[in-house]
Order: C-alpha cells, then structure tokens, then sequence
C-alpha cells in the first residue's frame, strides 16, 4: 500500500520556531525525500502544510482466469464428432458405424466417406478418459485421394490432433507411429488400460486386391496441447 506523508501541526510550529524538520514521505518503495522549512519564513509566506494528496485507489477486479485454448484433460468424456489435423485434414466429420463380426466399422466407401473418421462407439474408451485407447480409423483409396493416404504421407510424431466434440475439446500429440501385419495390430490398437491415447489405424503397404491390404499403420497420439 502507498503512504502519503502529511505534515502535522507540531511540525509546522517547530518550524516557525526555527527548528528544520524533515518530514519523510514518497510514493516509491526504497525513496527518502524530506521537506524543510527556512528559519524564518517571509511575513507573507504562509505556514500551514500543504493539502495531502488522496490516495490512490487500488482497483479490486481479480484478472479473469481464462479457459486453455486447446485442453488436455476434462472432467467428463464425451462423444467425438470433428477430428482436425493440421496440415492433414481441417474438419473430418466422424461417423459411428456398427461393428461387423466384433471388428469396428469404417467410414462408407463414397466420396464423403473417404474424408470421414470412424469412432468404435461400442468399445469402452472415450476421449476424455483416464486410461486406454480411444479407437478411430479411416480410409485409404487406390488413387491417393482419401484422408488415410494424406495422414500416410503427412502426419507426424509431434504432429497436433484436435478431437472435438459437442461441447468439449481435447488436443494430442502424435507420440508413436507403427507399421505392422493386420495380425499384430491388434495387440497395442485394442488397450483399456495404461495411459490415455488416440489409436488411429489406416490400411497401408501393398494392395493385394480390393479393400485388401498388406499393412496396417497406427498412430497413437498422448493428450498434450
């Protein structure tokens, strides 16, 4: 708090009684200036001390707190419905297909679809939660053209994914990117437990024949803004 000094009435009589009294006062922490009155003040100086100055009133709006602009935790999970990828895809609208013999379903084979995400609503892990994988993937096409081929060429360990939903928002960070056989890839795709990840898988490799291919590339990517 600031302190202004005034002069009292003792001071000013000392000093009409010729002491010099030195009157500590500023504004500024570590500053000592002093006010001095002459011996003999002329007939028409007046003796009276100076008007104080009014106190600076100290403003008691407390800063807002201000909501991160890309979160990495919430109390609640929810459902996704936008996936964006910077430098990938600006807003892939994600679809919810059935599993087909406990295998998740992907996007439909059309225009649309090729630029759409696929969530397994079925399995237990939602973005928002503690632990496991939340499971996504999407389509490769034999001319390049669909989302996968463009995620396949472009995206990253390092790399940002925003998973939006409704009303909430989680940010990721690519942290790993595996290239295996469709039967490995399910052993780290398929986890309920340990650390909290996207696990999202493309077909990739050789194309051995229609909607067959040789690979299976995921990247898993760790809540981080």
């Amino acid at each position: 708090m600031i302190r202004i000094a005034t002069l009292t009435l003792a001071a000013v009589l000392a000093a009409a009684a010729g002491v010099v009294v030195g009157a500590a006062g500023s504004g500024q922490v570590g500053a000592s200036p002093a006010y001095a009155f002459p011996a003999q003040p002329p007939p028409d100086l007046p003796t009276t001390a100076p008007s104080p100055r009014p106190s600076p009133t100290a403003s008691a709006t407390p800063t807002p707190r201000r909501r991160p602009a890309c979160p990495t935790a919430l109390r609640r999970t929810f459902a996704p419905t936008v996936v964006s990828i910077p430098g990938v895809v600006r807003r892939a609208v994600v679809v919810t297909p059935p599993r087909v013999n406990r295998v998740p379903g992907a996007p439909p084979l059309t225009s649309a679809g090729k630029w759409q995400v696929a969530w397994d609503r079925q399995w237990p892990i939602r973005p928002g939660a503690r632990q496991g994988n939340v499971l996504l993937n999407a389509h490769v096409w034999p001319d390049g053209s669909a989302l996968g081929n463009v995620m396949l060429a472009e995206l990253r360990i390092g790399d940002r994914i925003v998973v939006r939903g409704r009303t909430s928002t989680l940010c990721y960070r690519v942290t790993g990117q595996i290239q295996v056989s469709p039967r490995q890839a399910l052993r780290r795709y398929y986890k309920t437990s340990g650390p909290p990840r996207l696990a999202i898988v493309v077909c990739s490799g050789r194309r051995l024949g229609p909607g067959v291919w040789e690979k299976r590339t995921i990247w898993f990517a760790a809540p981080k803004a």
